[in-house]
């Protein structure tokens, strides 16, 4: 006689598990950037970057701030924020030596060019947008910054040739920046799935 053996239940695999730090600066990183995107385009919409005063207009649902002084403070608030939370993020990885594990390395550039492991070349792609995010951020914040203070910070001005290149510098790194989180996004996807996703957040 054949006993009925009760099928095993499969084990799911453990739930990722942030540190408090990363998911801290991950929500302030988040709310810190739609205010500065929504106040950035109110400001935007006061004098285009392309096309002058008559250039093409965001729709009022994507702005904040109600008017170009209003957009203004909620700019520069978020922005003071999102630098703090920046750099409070910096120290935190330097203290805790997680900038080894964070950005790329030669091994990950050698693993991009001949390492067969799918997950591996994921985590060097992973390292790699991590890292060539950084100086886009330290350039948004220097534009931002001279902007903010053209008379004091008037250096900043003179390094980017004109006012007017400064503008299109820090426009340019909205976008840059939104398509990073995407590939940031689809590469933790990738590697762990929605469960590790949001496990960054929750």
């Amino acid at each position: 006689m054949v006993r009925d053996v009760p099928a095993q239940k499969s084990k799911s695999p453990p739930k990722p598990n942030q540190a408090i730090a990363a998911k801290i600066f991950h929500w302030i990183n988040l709310i810190s950037l739609i205010l500065m995107i929504g106040s950035g385009l109110q400001i935007y919409n006061a004098n285009p970057v392309f096309g002058g005063r008559g250039g093409w207009h965001f729709p009022s649902i994507f702005l904040l701030g109600g008017w170009l002084a209003g957009g203004r403070h909620w700019h520069f608030a978020a922005m003071w924020l999102f630098a703090l939370n920046l750099l409070g993020y910096g120290i935190y990885i330097f203290i805790s030596r997680r900038w080894k594990h964070r950005f790329v390395s030669s091994n990950d550039l050698k693993a991009l060019q001949k390492s067969q492991n799918v997950k591996r070349k994921t985590y060097a792609w992973h390292r790699l947008a991590f890292t060539a995010i950084i100086p886009v951020l330290l350039l948004a914040i220097l534009t931002g910054l001279g902007m903010y203070k053209p008379a004091q910070l008037h250096w900043i001005v003179d390094l980017f040739g004109s006012w007017q290149a400064l503008r299109v510098v820090h426009f340019i790194s909205v976008p840059v920046f939104i398509t990073f989180a995407v590939i940031h996004s689809l590469l933790g996807l990738k590697v762990g799935g929605s469960r590790l996703i949001k496990s960054i957040f929750f």
